[in-house]
Formats: C-alpha cells, sequence, structure tokens
C-alpha cells in the first residue's frame, strides 16, 4: 500500500515539476525575445490610410475600425516627439560648448543649470519617444500583409480555379471511404489513440506506416533535384518566432484564443514555446537577424517536420479519419529571395507542388485564393485541392503563399545588393522576401492515394490498394502482406 502511495506522489510530483502543453489563450503582450523589434514601414502605412483600412477590411482581419488611423496618429505623435527632441539635444549641445567657452562665472553658472534643464527634459523626452514608438509598433503589429491585385475578393467559395491536372476524377463513391479501406486493411487506429492522445490523433500502421515514409522521401528527393537543400526541422519553437512569422488568431473569440499548442513552464525565466504549426516557422527562425549577399539569392530549402493544430475542429466529415488531425508530417518548401524576384519564384515552386503531385497520378486543380482566406502574412496565396472521391470531395493538399517582406521586417532578413559598398549603412538595407509551400502534407495525401487506388472485385468486395509507381523507389516490402499494386500508368 505505501509502494502505490508512493508511486501516486511520484507521479504528482513530475506533473507539477513538468512542462505541460496546452491550447491557451492569445497574449497580445510581446515575448520576450533575442531579436531586434520588427522594423516596419510606418511611414507607408501612415500614407495610405485608406487603402491599407481597405485591404484589412477585405481579408476580415479581427481589427478595430480605427486601427490603421491608430498607426497613422502614434507615428505623427512619434515624428513630432523625434522633432522635439533633437532640438532639445542640439540646444543642449550648444549650451555644453557655451560652458566650456564661458570666462564669467555668473554665466557660466546660469549655463549650468540650463544645461541641467535641458538634461531633466531630454530625459523626459526619451522616456516619452520611446513609449510613443511601441504604441506605434504594436498598432502596426497587428495589421495583415499588402495584397496582390490578383487575389480575388471574398470568402473561399470565391477561389479561381488557375488549371486542373492529372486524370479524371473517378464517380463519388462511400465505398472508397479512407476510413473503411484502412479498417478493412488495418491501416488505421484512431481507438487506441484516441484513448492514448484523444480525439483527432491516429496511428498509422502497416502499408499506411511505410506510405507515410515513402511520401516524405519522394517529396524531399524532388525538392532537392531543385536545388532546395534538405532539413529536419524541431518541433518546438519560441513563440516570438512564430508570432513575427505571423501566426496570429483569426477567430473571434474574447480574449482571442491562439490555435498553437503552447508549452507552459514552472521557470518564469524560460521563454515562452510552442509546438510548431508548420516547419515554415523553424526555418525562417533560421535566417533571422541576418545579412545575405544577393548574389546568394535566392536560398532554398526544404523541411521535414511535424505540424501541430490544436483547432482539429468539431465533429464532421471534415475531420473524419485522417483529413483534419492534432499532428501530422509535412514536407515544406522555404525560399528566400531579392524583392523583385520573389513572384517569380512563387511560380517556380508551384511548379516543384505540381510536379510532386502529378507523380502521385492524382486529378489536382491549382486555385489562386480569395482575400478572406489569406493569413495575416500571405501576400498572394494558391492552394491546390486532390479529389478524394471516399469523401466526394475535393480536399486541399497542398499550399503556397508569397509573403513579400512581411515576415523579414519582423524577424531581420535583409541582403546587401550586388555592387554596394560593405560600409552601406545596414538601415538602407533591403529587406529579402519569403516565400513556402507544402511540398507534402503527410495525413491528406494517403487520404487521397487510398480513395483513388483502392480496388475490387466483381462483388464490389475490396482487394488491394494501387498507388503510383513514383513512390516504389521508396518502398519499404513488406514480405508478410500484399496488398500493394503498382501502377504501371505513371
Amino acid at each position: 500500500m505505501s509502494s502505490i502511495h508512493h508511486i501516486g506522489k511520484t507521479t504528482r510530483a513530475l506533473l507539477v515539476h513538468r512542462q505541460r502543453v496546452s491550447r491557451c489563450t492569445y497574449s497580445t503582450k510581446p515575448p520576450t525575445s533575442e531579436l531586434p523589434q520588427p522594423r516596419l514601414d510606418y511611414r507607408s502605412i501612415s500614407e495610405n490610410v485608406t487603402s491599407k483600412s481597405l485591404n484589412a477590411l477585405n481579408r476580415k482581419a479581427h481589427l478595430p475600425n480605427d486601427a490603421v488611423s491608430s498607426v497613422a496618429r502614434a507615428y505623427s505623435e512619434w515624428k513630432r516627439i523625434s522633432s522635439e527632441l533633437n532640438l532639445k539635444r542640439n540646444a543642449r549641445s550648444a549650451i555644453g560648448e557655451r560652458v566650456r567657452r564661458s570666462s564669467d562665472g555668473a554665466e557660466r553658472e546660469a549655463a549650468l543649470v540650463e544645461a541641467s534643464n535641458l538634461k531633466r527634459e531630454v530625459k523626459e523626452l526619451e522616456a516619452t519617444l520611446e513609449t510613443a514608438e511601441q504604441e506605434c509598433l504594436l498598432s502596426a503589429l497587428s495589421l495583415p500583409n499588402d495584397t496582390h491585385s490578383s487575389a480575388p475578393l471574398g470568402p473561399e467559395s470565391a477561389a479561381v480555379v488557375l488549371s486542373t491536372h492529372g486524370p479524371s476524377p473517378l464517380s463519388s463513391n462511400p465505398k472508397r471511404d479512407h476510413v473503411a479501406v484502412c479498417d478493412h486493411f488495418g491501416l488505421l487506429d484512431l481507438k487506441s489513440a484516441s484513448m492514448v492522445s484523444g480525439t483527432s490523433w491516429y496511428f498509422l500502421r502497416h502499408e499506411a506506416a511505410l506510405l507515410e515514409l515513402a511520401l516524405t522521401n519522394y517529396a524531399m528527393s524532388i525538392a532537392v533535384q531543385h536545388g532546395f537543400t534538405p532539413m529536419i526541422t524541431p518541433d518546438v519553437v519560441r513563440s516570438d518566432i512564430a508570432i513575427r512569422c505571423g501566426f496570429q488568431p483569426r477567430d473571434n473569440s474574447d480574449p482571442p484564443v491562439s490555435h498553437m499548442y503552447h508549452i507552459s513552464s514552472t521557470n518564469p525565466s524560460s521563454p515562452e514555446l510552442v509546438l510548431a504549426g508548420t516547419s515554415e516557422i523553424p526555418l525562417a527562425g533560421t535566417f533571422a537577424n541576418k545579412v545575405y549577399s544577393s548574389l546568394s539569392l535566392p536560398l532554398k530549402i526544404v523541411g521535414l517536420g511535424h505540424a501541430f493544430r490544436s483547432e482539429a475542429g468539431a465533429r464532421s466529415a471534415d475531420t473524419r479519419g485522417l483529413y483534419r488531425v492534432h499532428q501530422f508530417t509535412k514536407v515544406e518548401l522555404f525560399s528566400v529571395t531579392a524583392d523583385d524576384a520573389s513572384e517569380s519564384m512563387m511560380e517556380e515552386m508551384l511548379s516543384i507542388q505540381k510536379q510532386i503531385l502529378e507523380g502521385l497520378n492524382l486529378p489536382i486543380k491549382i486555385l489562386d485564393m480569395p482575400t478572406e482566406e489569406l493569413g495575416a502574412s500571405a501576400y498572394r496565396k494558391y492552394d491546390i485541392e486532390a479529389w478524394m472521391p471516399g469523401r466526394g470531395t475535393w480536399g486541399e493538399v497542398s499550399s503556397l503563399s508569397n509573403c513579400t517582406d512581411y515576415q523579414s521586417r519582423r524577424l531581420h532578413i535583409r541582403y546587401r545588393p550586388q555592387g554596394d559598398t560593405a560600409d552601406l549603412p545596414s538601415p538602407r538595407l533591403p529587406f529579402a522576401h519569403t516565400l513556402n509551400g507544402t511540398a507534402a502534407a503527410i495525413p491528406r495525401l494517403i487520404v487521397a492515394l487510398i480513395e483513388n487506388g483502392v480496388q475490387f472485385n466483381d462483388k464490389e468486395e475490396i482487394t488491394t490498394l494501387r498507388l503510383p509507381r513514383a513512390l516504389r523507389p521508396f518502398w519499404i516490402n513488406n514480405k508478410t502482406r500484399d496488398i500493394i499494386q503498382w501502377d504501371d500508368a505513371n
């Protein structure tokens, strides 16, 4: 009995001292950071209040009605205080010169008194200027990126289909539902995952586990062929990095709720950590507070990591099985370019995504996403959807965003244009542009491959699973089971 009590006591102690993962209320207070403050373009915001306000409205950004105007007011006040402060500093320098040159004791004493008063006024103005600068920054940080002129206006339904690729879509058929097929072959264990971790978590088994490995290596191999440097990313990042990347709450909760898992610590001096919502966050962080030669651009990385999303959602068709889950493996493309090269890089990255998905022999369509579907950082966003006949609908399997200088201004990613001298003042260095795109979001690709690849006999009974030949070089053979057919068509 005493040993049982001891075990329980030890467990409770571990729970107290161990870091906890939770979905927590979003804080507008900037987290502790080792990076310089974001350098936003307050002047541009102030000179374009109407267009910036309309942009926020079109994107359904959850901001106060006067959010952009407040930035302009704060910037105007910051400039006024800064100008007054400079005058006071110049006056103090002039008085200092008078003190040094004065030979008359009374005159010198009066100048010293005036210098003392000016010193106090300068100190007060410096504190006021810092407060005004913080108000300006906090107001501007909530604003979304600008929007590409070609982006459709409106909600998700306003998305424009740019092109379609792959074979003709199969007819909708509930017998192709990936959960039913997985149950037949023993590929997915949701019941155990629910007991171990909760709903919207999963175990992949047998060929489904091998399929994740094959898809991961297949997508990585294509990205590497196109000059992307492979990288394995950490799953834990500082919340400051995530916020600087633009991962802000997009719901109407009061207070707003972050959809990332926050790791809380009993040590108040520890940095606030979160589980990465996508490997885009740690990949962007690798470039933070650095200056690159324009000759080295573009920089291209393909990262393998896990994405953690706490908002898997209420039970529905969209949350059935593997479609919307709390954790998934993801291969991510990330690029840093000069400010005039990001649009061409976006098209290059899209061609890589198309190559990956066309190699999987899936019916896909490419969408230009509308304003209300753009995250805070995205200037333009493409989604790629694959046909999923078991679900009877198209499902997003990939996305691609051009973030222009939104992230780089917050993370301080800059470059030195070719031909500039080495002593060029760093504040004049342009900010780079960043882009991110999905090379492979594994669970949804598994859904699409299973629902399009399941084979039936004449009695409409499930027999085998046909997979694209492009995955065969990356496949680990399981000699105890024989359910995979390889599609010779590709």
